[in-house]
């Protein structure tokens, strides 16, 4: 959520932030008119408090029940307070009606533009590799027995699928090694978080209001499935000061994620780049404000290290300001080359989102013993995201009798070194 101070203080600034990220009209005139009423209010408010406890000290001296005339005072003093704090109520719903809906604000050295065709590609680590005869996954896959496009379709329709022996067991391997990898040599703490979360939950994350309508939610408990475990690590410390010494926190999850994917439509319609469930091993931090881009660093090498390890060809490419995530400030993608569908896949979106969380869901750090709580920033980033991954894996270890080699990385995880065609 973006802060009310920012907004009052610098408005023409956050106005020309927003038309960045492409909020033509955003309501920042609205909001700052808001404040002053909101302000007058809260004097009004106080000055009549002080005039209440005035009479009532002065009473109390004195030793002497109250006059007609200070009943009355006093009688006309406590409505104006309750007409004050109802008014205050009403225009405090109306300022977080407003803001909630506002994206962060991206920062400065993020590129202009309103969609992907400004994004910038950064760096290239290897080549758009040929293969003779390639094959899409969506033809491989299920000449290998491991992928089922028509089980999924039919168990639960249009964006599912099935994965059958060594294509489950790839996809299992994978997360485990990538869970094993963050966990024993980045530093993360594994958490295993509910799948369901409350409303407020989704809310401190930046996934409610504005996205209610590509969330899946059961209507008789309020629940929300989660579309990314970003959500419930987010959530992890709401409400809450976390104490001094304990940032960074690092924390990371192997969870499905579910997503009605209406923006979507008519998009990657073949095979299983995009679906309603899928997979995704996320990692999240909580850091100190001036610390957020050393880690914003760290999370980028620490996804193209995986990349690194799979033997796969892959770029990273800086969003531009219309492209970000909502709660973004700043987000790096990394994509995987897959030579069977000739394209760059999306494997992982790494993305500051300085204290825009923080301030949604109440979580505060305390810098020092006695000092006062701040918002900590917060930073997420797939690490990597299934199916694609399992995709570039399969289409890049594609051989030319129709098997698929595995990266020597996941065989312990898998068990075999290699896909034999089925039959």
């Amino acid at each position: 959520m973006l802060d009310l101070t920012e907004i009052v203080r610098d408005t023409e600034a956050v106005r020309a932030a927003l038309v960045r990220r492409g909020e033509s009209e955003p309501p920042v005139d609205r909001i700052v008119d808001l404040d002053v009423d909101r302000r007058r209010l809260i004097a009004q408010a106080d000055q009549d408090r002080a005039t209440r406890n005035a009479v009532s000290k002065r009473i109390g001296d004195e030793k002497r029940k109250p006059t007609e005339d200070e009943i009355a005072q006093m009688r006309e003093t406590n409505d104006r307070i309750k007409t004050a704090e109802q008014q205050l109520d009403e225009i405090q719903s109306e300022i977080s009606a407003l803001i909630l809906p506002l994206p962060n604000l991206p920062l400065d050295d993020v590129p202009d533009g309103l969609d992907d065709a400004a994004n910038v590609v950064l760096e290239t680590f290897g080549e758009e590799i040929e293969i003779p005869g390639a094959q899409a996954h969506w033809d491989l896959a299920p000449a290998l027995g491991i992928l089922d496009l028509e089980a999924g379709a039919s168990i639960s329709g249009a964006r599912f699928y099935v994965l059958r022996g060594k294509g489950a067991r790839l996809s299992r391997a994978l997360s485990a090694w990538m869970l094993d990898t963050h966990s024993n040599e980045n530093g993360y703490t594994e958490i295993e978080p509910p799948l369901l979360v409350r409303g407020e939950t989704m809310t401190g994350s930046g996934n409610l209001p504005k996205f209610k309508d590509n969330l899946y939610r059961d209507d008789e408990s309020d629940l929300w499935l989660v579309p990314t475990a970003e959500v419930a690590l987010n959530g992890l410390h709401q409400g809450q000061i976390i104490e001094p010494g304990r940032l960074p926190l690092k924390y990371v999850a192997h969870t499905p994620s579910f997503r009605k994917e209406h923006t979507a439509a008519g998009r990657d319609v073949r095979g299983i780049k995009r679906v309603h469930q899928f997979e995704k091993v996320e990692m999240f931090r909580f850091v100190e404000p001036g610390e957020s881009e050393r880690h914003l660093e760290e999370m980028l090498a620490e996804a193209r290290l995986l990349c690194e390890r799979l033997e796969l060809s892959y770029r990273v490419v800086k969003l531009c300001a219309g492209d970000i995530g909502f709660q973004s400030a700043k987000t790096f993608d990394i994509e995987v080359w897959a030579p069977g569908s000739g394209e760059w896949l999306e494997v992982s979106s790494i993305s500051t989102c300085t204290d825009f969380q923080a301030r949604r869901n109440n979580t505060r750090y305390r810098p020092a013993a006695g000092e006062q709580a701040r918002l900590p920033h917060t930073l997420n980033g797939s690490g990597l995201a299934l199916p694609r991954i399992w995709i570039a894996v399969i289409e890049n270890g594609q051989q030319a009798d129709g098997s698929v080699v595995i990266p020597e990385v996941l065989r312990p995880y898998t068990g075999f070194d290699v896909i034999e065609p089925a039959g």
